[in-house]
């Protein structure tokens, strides 16, 4: 008995390399980033740095672009959740609907109606970017995805890959490479509003409603109607689904076309947040999305939100907040460097997200 527990609390106290070193990031990681802080905090009492008036303006723009990363994010955990892969394509479906939005937002400026009816000239945009990011999606769907649902992970992600890099091409071909101007938001939302006593940008505060309403409908949709069960069941496990008497097909057609809704919303918010749109702006809003799901949790609808909103701040505050605190010169230019190394090290410390993950039986590892 006693040379048996010996051996047992031997196996249980053995160093391992790889946990070492792990605990060696975390504790660097914690050390880098109270330090940083700190020297945050002393240069901004000394009077040096951006003022308290900047830091507001600057959180209020993050959490303006992490809500956009949150929506764009919700298509990649939805398909992920019901096909395992990552859609690659989906920062082009987002920018396709930026792109045909562009197009309709231009015919109605020079026709007047941008101005005179500005929230009909809205409602007519989000609607096209919307029909546009739909098409796409459930085209690259029925023509590159479908056929490979019974292939190896890897096949479908390469191949996600190769329609991501057609469609920006095809984009670029039909419009150019230059990058074009989206036209100012019309009526009020161009203006500054006070709510709670913080000066918000007309524009800011659509964008962080609709994305809000936007997620609790998915939710709702996902989670109350007969629709949303049936992704639920597909996304568990597509044979019993199928035994069920559920239309596989027809509802991974769903997941796309819901996804796609989801890039063209986020499509309208960023022409009118940036106004700069052109054939390349998914990839990174795109790599960003894709971030904000894994950081929130694979599969988890709000999950993907909050790692959005998360991810906005990490990128957007991060830079000036701890590296500027370290002395380290240039910090603007190392928001995705910092966006990134935050995925990091929030995966370290919690590798399944913020909220866990949410995988069928199908997708677990």
């Amino acid at each position: 008995m006693t040379a048996t527990a010996n051996n047992v609390r031997g196996r249980r106290f053995r160093f391992n390399w790889v946990d070492g070193f792990l605990w060696f990031i975390r504790i660097a990681a914690v050390i880098a980033i109270v330090v940083g802080v700190t020297g945050s905090i002393q240069n901004f009492m000394a009077g040096e740095g951006p003022t308290l008036v900047a830091w507001r303006d600057l959180i209020i723009s993050s959490i303006s672009t992490g809500f956009l990363y949150g929506l764009i994010a919700l298509g990649y955990s939805m398909v992920y959740g019901i096909l395992g892969f990552i859609n690659f394509a989906h920062g082009e479906v987002f920018m396709s609907g930026t792109m045909i939005g562009f197009v309709a937002a231009t015919i109605m400026f020079e026709n007047g109606f941008w101005s005179a009816y500005p929230w009909a000239a809205l409602s007519i945009v989000l609607l096209t970017a919307m029909a546009t990011s739909i098409s796409i999606a459930v085209l690259a769907e029925r023509i590159a995805y479908r056929r490979l649902r019974g292939a190896p992970r890897l096949i479908p992600l390469i191949t996600s890959i190769g329609v991501s890099f057609f469609l920006q091409y095809a984009f670029a071909g039909l419009f150019g490479v230059a990058p074009a101007s989206f036209p100012e938001a019309p009526g009020n939302l161009g203006r500054t509003v006070n709510i709670l006593g913080l000066p918000l940008r007309g524009v800011q505060v659509v964008v962080i409603g609709v994305a809000i309403a936007t997620m609790i409908s998915l939710w709702y949709y996902v989670t109350r109607t007969k629709a949303g069960r049936a992704i639920r069941a597909v996304a568990e496990d597509k044979e019993i689904a199928g035994l069920m008497g559920i239309n596989v097909d027809r509802t991974i057609v769903t997941t796309f076309a819901v996804g796609g809704a989801m890039a063209g919303v986020a499509a309208l918010m960023w022409a009118l947040l940036y106004r700069s749109v052109a054939f390349y702006i998914g990839f990174l809003p795109g790599i960003k999305a894709f971030t904000a799901a894994v950081l929130g949790g694979i599969g988890n609808l709000p999950g993907a939100m909050l790692g959005g909103v998360t991810l906005g701040l990490f990128e957007g505050v991060g830079p000036l907040l701890v590296l500027g605190g370290l002395g380290i010169p240039a910090v603007s230019q190392l928001r995705d460097a910092v966006a990134f190394a935050a995925l990091i090290l929030v995966l370290v410390f919690r590798p399944t997200g913020l909220l866990g993950e949410r995988l069928g039986s199908e997708n677990r590892a």
